[in-house]
């Protein structure tokens, strides 16, 4: 029973009620001036749907009293904007005719009712009455229709358009692959800061060497302030700032990955060939990244083993290497975020990465195009 009430106790039934008897007052004035000829409204809104403002007035006018809930959404089904092509247009035309016919008829079927009902209640029989009642039910009915039905021409006629719907998906796109490119460049940036800087205390503890100690101290404080400055500029990027804090960490700046790697105890063996500096600033970046996760992953899962690394600017392409002790941490990690994200930047750039056990070793190889971003 209460599901058959609920919407009579909804603000929205009343508000799009009040949608549906507005077109009444324009009908009213044109009635006004020539009863005759009252068919004339329908032909006078075609030159006024095909003004490009009138769709953005009919569709705030809609999504206020149609929808209320959607106001101010991406997703909203109704399109607050001005007409852009001739099909906008002539579905603004078409809204408008909706209107009107909407507005005779979800006004005129209540006072119908009502009239009937009051026929029926001063028809004679006393059991008149008790059917004057169903009318007078059924005028709820009609006010909860009309609305129902007014909203859902509005969303096929104000909705999108197909261009507006393909542009509000890639920008919605754009946003997504923005935040990932984000939240890969915190996940590498600091997973790598912090698992150095775990590594380093706990070699630091074990060893019970001040010297050592101090060498630790000192390359957990560089991999700090580094880990600093690219979440500050990260921070400024969500902060929608034109100018970043420094330039992004590119390959020809690898050494310094591979010292920290080689104070956290690892043996790093490492052979770059080809002209590393050469390489485009996308690519290289990204290459440092994916570097800098791979080694992170190494001291995450293995500790302090024996690394190699090749790097290599050869036949337009660059190739990343890195491999080591195959451990049964590391064969784990296959599925984590990232070496997920290794594989995301070089599909990115038109590459591709490979990643898991490999002759006995764990190895992350990767294969970029130089052109990659052409």
């Amino acid at each position: 029973m209460f599901r058959l009430i609920r919407p009579l106790l909804r603000p929205v039934t009343y508000t799009r009620w009040l949608h549906v008897c507005v077109p009444l007052t324009f009908v009213a004035v044109w009635l006004f001036i020539d009863m005759k000829h009252f068919y004339v409204p329908v032909f006078l809104v075609v030159p006024l749907g095909l003004i490009p403002a009138v769709r953005l007035e009919e569709a705030l006018q809609a999504q206020l009293l149609l929808t209320p809930d959607e106001r101010e959404r991406p997703e909203a089904s109704i399109s607050v904007a001005p007409s852009l092509t001739w099909a906008d247009r002539w579905r603004t035309v078409l809204w408008l005719e909706a209107r009107l016919v909407s507005g005779v008829l979800g006004v005129l079927a209540p006072v119908q009712l009502l009239f009937l009902s009051l026929r029926l209640f001063d028809a004679g029989p006393w059991w008149y009455a008790l059917l004057a009642l169903l009318p007078i039910l059924a005028i709820p009915v009609c006010v909860v229709a009309s609305g129902t039905l007014i909203t859902a021409v509005a969303r096929v006629l104000l909705g999108p358009s197909r261009g507006q719907r393909l542009t509000a998906l890639e920008e919605r796109t754009e946003q997504l692959l923005e935040r990932n490119r984000i939240a890969r460049e915190l996940h590498d940036s600091i997973g790598h800061a912090l698992t150095v800087a775990v590594v380093q205390a706990g070699a630091a503890r074990a060893a019970n060497d001040p010297a050592f100690t101090d060498r630790a101290l000192a390359a957990i404080e560089e991999t700090g302030r580094e880990a600093l400055e690219d979440l500050e500029r990260v921070l400024l990027i969500l902060r929608e700032v034109a100018t970043p804090l420094g330039q992004r960490p590119s390959l020809s700046e690898a050494d310094r990955l591979l010292e920290s790697a080689r104070s956290s105890g690892a043996e790093v063996d490492a052979e770059v060939s080809g002209p590393v500096e050469l390489v485009p600033g996308p690519i290289s970046r990204e290459g440092y990244r994916m570097l800098q996760e791979a080694l992170t992953n190494v001291l995450r899962h293995s500790g302090p083993v024996p690394v190699r690394v090749r790097i290599a600017v050869v036949a337009g392409q660059l190739s990343l290497e890195v491999t080591n002790p195959l451990t049964g941490s590391a064969g784990r990690s296959n599925g984590g975020s990232g070496l997920r994200g290794i594989r995301e930047r070089a599909a990115l750039l038109g590459g591709t990465a490979e990643t898991g056990p490999h002759g006995g070793d764990w190895r992350v190889y990767a294969r970029l195009p130089l052109d990659g971003l052409g």
